[in-house]
């Protein structure tokens, strides 16, 4: 059996799906796997040709890479390299589920089947496998550095000879993996801490990091399903706004991490806030790839409104591509212990199969025999 890996190649996109280290733990444990990387697919992760093959994976060309029987991605598929799939092959990647385009249909035509990794359960035996924690796990460490490097201030108390100056204030709105880990980064860094989120459950945890949870109250809570945040009535979102907007408008440093599946992403900070705000105070939208929480927010960019620094990097993962990379690694070759079966009798070759009767396999696969099964809701 072939794991082809091809080279992301996305503006930006520095990580690779497949790390000489992932390999060689994941061929020990399952005989007669082969794996294809493109060449230069692991350069901009710092790990070379050369560290693959001595893992004994090959270095190959993308069409070959494309055609292999599995094949492991970060993003999506470029439109070209669909055309590339081999017919009853897997594609193990992002998929962007709720965007509105042929992507899918595009696969189906092909008769390659496609896992959507961000439709892996929030369930525990899924842990292991879930790309979307392991990766907001990293950006959220990453944009506290972020804010660091953007404030000129102390983000500790510092006290010299010269002088004293008191601990940043920081605020991080939404406690997801992402915020529990920026809460956690910027509360070892010296910060003082608050956070905020639509899930009152959330407290404890926030609590648990030596951080303050903003109370306000809503009227009706924002939890849906799967761990995740659900839209708010207008209603709650005036309540929230109201009560966020003097403390953030007190705040040196805020962090957003807000988002809805299948949805813009929720609008926490408007423009009226920034511009209240005291000039080099930073606010680091991790939410500016799908529109951002903060209403002044440039996708891409980093710019400076009225002395307030807004930070709309959109793959804060990537800065980190090395850990990135073999963290999103383990989780597939962890997703890759469901698929492969080994082969029945001495040196059979492994299989793939594709256990319907299992609840990560069902929830995931996107595509399958021709058909397009992820449906929007």
């Amino acid at each position: 059996m072939k794991i082809g890996v091809p080279k992301e190649t996305g503006e930006g996109e520095n990580r690779v799906a497949a790390t000489p280290d992932s390999i060689k733990k994941f061929a020990s444990k399952n005989k007669g796997i082969q794996f294809l990387i493109e060449s230069g697919a692991g350069d901009r992760a710092h790990y070379s040709d050369a560290s693959y093959t001595e893992v004994g994976a090959e270095i190959v060309d993308r069409k070959t890479a494309l055609g292999a029987d599995i094949v492991l991605k970060i993003n999506r598929l470029d439109p070209e390299d669909v055309h590339g799939l081999s017919k009853g092959g897997l594609v193990l990647s992002l998929i962007d589920p709720f965007a509105d385009d042929d992507y899918l249909d595009n696969i189906a035509k092909t008769g390659a089947a496609t896992i959507g990794l961000e439709l892996i359960p929030r369930i525990s035996r899924a842990q292991s496998m879930d790309v979307l924690s392991s990766q907001a796990n990293i950006a959220g460490y990453r944009a506290v550095v972020e804010a660091c490097n953007q404030f000129g201030r102390f983000f500790p108390m510092m006290m010299t000879s010269a002088g004293s100056a008191r601990p940043a204030k920081v605020i991080i709105l939404g406690v997801g993996v992402a915020g529990l880990q920026a809460i956690a980064t910027a509360k070892r860094l010296g910060a003082n801490v608050e956070a905020f989120d639509v899930r009152p459950e959330v407290k404890e945890q926030v609590e648990s990091l030596g951080a303050k949870f903003i109370e306000i109250d809503l009227g009706e809570s924002g939890a849906g399903e799967g761990g995740y945040a659900k839209e708010l009535s207008e209603e709650a979102k005036a309540k929230q706004e109201a009560g966020l907007a003097e403390k953030m408008k007190k705040a040196d440093i805020i962090i957003t991490t807000a988002l809805i599946p299948g949805r813009p992403a929720p609008l926490l900070v408007k423009a009226n806030v920034v511009e209240e705000m005291r000039q080099g105070s930073v606010i680091v939208d991790l939410a500016a790839p799908n529109g951002g929480n903060c209403e002044l927010t440039e996708k891409g960019q980093i710019v400076n409104k009225n002395g307030v620094i807004l930070v709309g990097v959109t793959n804060f993962v990537s800065l980190m591509p090395s850990d990135s990379s073999d963290f999103f690694a383990r989780n597939l070759t962890n997703l890759l212990a469901l698929i492969i079966k080994p082969g029945e009798g001495e040196g059979a070759a492994p299989t793939m199969t594709l256990d319907m009767e299992d609840e990560i396999i069902e929830a995931a696969l996107a595509v399958n025999n021709g058909e397009v099964r992820f449906q929007k809701k």
